[in-house]
């Protein structure tokens, strides 16, 4: 899994690519992009690109100069995290951590 980011000339945006690894994506139907940016919708953003390598990607415009909580939503059942974020922190439930993206 992994994450790219790219800011516009003015650092004011960046365009953020979440991509799943072939291995994980095999793993379910369905993925989707869970996060503060899109209020936590688990509707909103599903890995719906399909690349030459079997991997799944999504991406997204977002302001920058801020910090995302963020997660992926596998078969609507099972949340799982990005291991190469910019850290990440427990959530509010005690029990799970979120991923975090700064920007």
């Amino acid at each position: 899994m992994a994450i790219t980011k790219k800011y516009s000339d003015d650092k004011k945006f960046c365009h953020v690519t979440f991509s799943i690894s072939k291995e994980t994506a095999d793993k379910f139907n369905q993925i989707s992009l869970v996060g503060e940016f899109n209020n936590w919708d688990i509707h909103k953003n599903k890995f719906t690109i399909r690349n030459t390598d079997g991997s799944l990607s999504v991406a997204y415009n977002l302001p920058a100069g801020k910090e995302y909580q963020f997660r992926y939503l596998g078969d609507g059942q099972i949340w799982f995290n990005e291991p190469e974020a910019d850290s990440h922190v427990l959530s509010h439930y005690g029990d799970s951590e979120n991923s975090i993206l700064q920007l």
